[in-house]
């Protein structure tokens, strides 16, 4: 049956209206229940998808407007930033948790989520399971963030500004983040979409760091010759489909299909990524990861939130 399924769910994952986490979860179950048929072909695939996907999203960003936002911003969003690695991997560490599927929990909630994982995955090498583990780990807590932020936010009074701030630092991803702020008023959509955008750029050079740091760590029998370490491509494609997006105003128009077109593509790889779990593979990763990813969102979330209140972020 999965010889069928699976072509079907793939073709049908590519729609408008199926989300992320509801490919990933499609390709989860089936992976489990009938197993993956074409793993052989899947399996190398899904990387490639990943790294066009993250090109193509380059496209759908203004780096003038995303840049001024992330100059006013720097000084909080690096230390965000910092912190939520930091620690994400202490975490991981103290609860046993593998080393890929912790950076990349880490990185999804230090920076945009699915995006991060996607674009840092490949670069440190991280299996399908690692992969499909922290996506599954971030996607769960964004829906779980779309019904609690708005709730938080109007018990604490918060403002439109603060509020859009809130949901771009410490929601995971850029659709999440949107849809939190428009479900809170049309001021804080506009706050939180561009200050994510602007903290979404900090992908290119965290993913550079993991690459250099992988590579270096990367043990290698003595005596025989060491392979080249993998380039991240795509984080520059990411950089220059961008910059012909905003420096090139006859492509705006293109680079919305582009990134509309990407987008589609991220979810077949999620789904696919999905068909790549095996039971041995979720009973090897446990609880741990979820743990991990619950007490990283909750130390964010709440640090970010007393920040603003504080008046530290404005």
């Amino acid at each position: 049956m999965a010889k069928f399924l699976l072509p079907i769910l793939a073709i049908l994952s590519l729609l408008p209206m199926v989300p992320t986490w509801a490919a990933l979860v499609a390709g989860i179950l089936l992976a489990l229940a009938f197993g993956n048929p074409y793993m052989a072909q899947t399996k190398p695939l899904t990387p490639r998808l990943l790294a066009w996907s993250v090109v193509g999203l380059g496209a759908g960003m203004n780096l003038v407007e995303v840049g001024k936002v992330g100059l006013q911003g720097l000084a909080y969003t690096a230390v965000g930033i910092l912190f939520a690695l930091s620690m994400g991997l202490f975490l991981g560490k103290r609860l046993g948790v593998a080393g890929d599927t912790s950076i990349l929990i880490s990185v999804g909630t230090a920076i945009c989520g699915g995006s991060a994982i996607a674009a840092v995955a490949p670069v440190i090498h991280a299996s399908d399971e690692d992969t499909s583990v922290a996506l599954a780990t971030v996607f769960l807590l964004n829906a779980l963030a779309l019904i609690l932020f708005p709730m938080v936010g109007r018990y604490l009074h918060l403002a439109q500004r603060p509020f859009g701030l809130w949901a771009a630092l410490a929601i995971h991803d850029t659709s999440s983040v949107v849809a939190a702020g428009a479900s809170y008023g049309s001021a804080a959509e506009l706050v939180a979409t561009t200050t994510k955008l602007a903290r979404a750029l900090w992908i290119v050079p965290v993913a550079f760091g993991l690459g250099l740091m992988h590579a270096r760590r990367q043990g290698w029998p003595v005596g025989e010759p060491r392979p080249k370490a993998t380039r991240p491509w795509f984080i520059l494609g990411f950089l220059l489909a961008a910059a012909l997006a905003t420096f090139m105003p006859g492509l705006e128009a293109a680079g919305r299909v582009v990134n509309e077109i990407a987008h589609r593509l991220l979810v077949l790889t999620l789904f696919l990524l999905g068909c790549g779990i095996t039971r041995e593979a979720l009973k090897k990763v446990g609880m741990r990861p979820l743990v991990q990813g619950v007490a990283l969102w909750i130390a964010v979330g709440a640090a970010t939130l007393g920040a603003i209140l504080w008046g530290w972020i404005n």
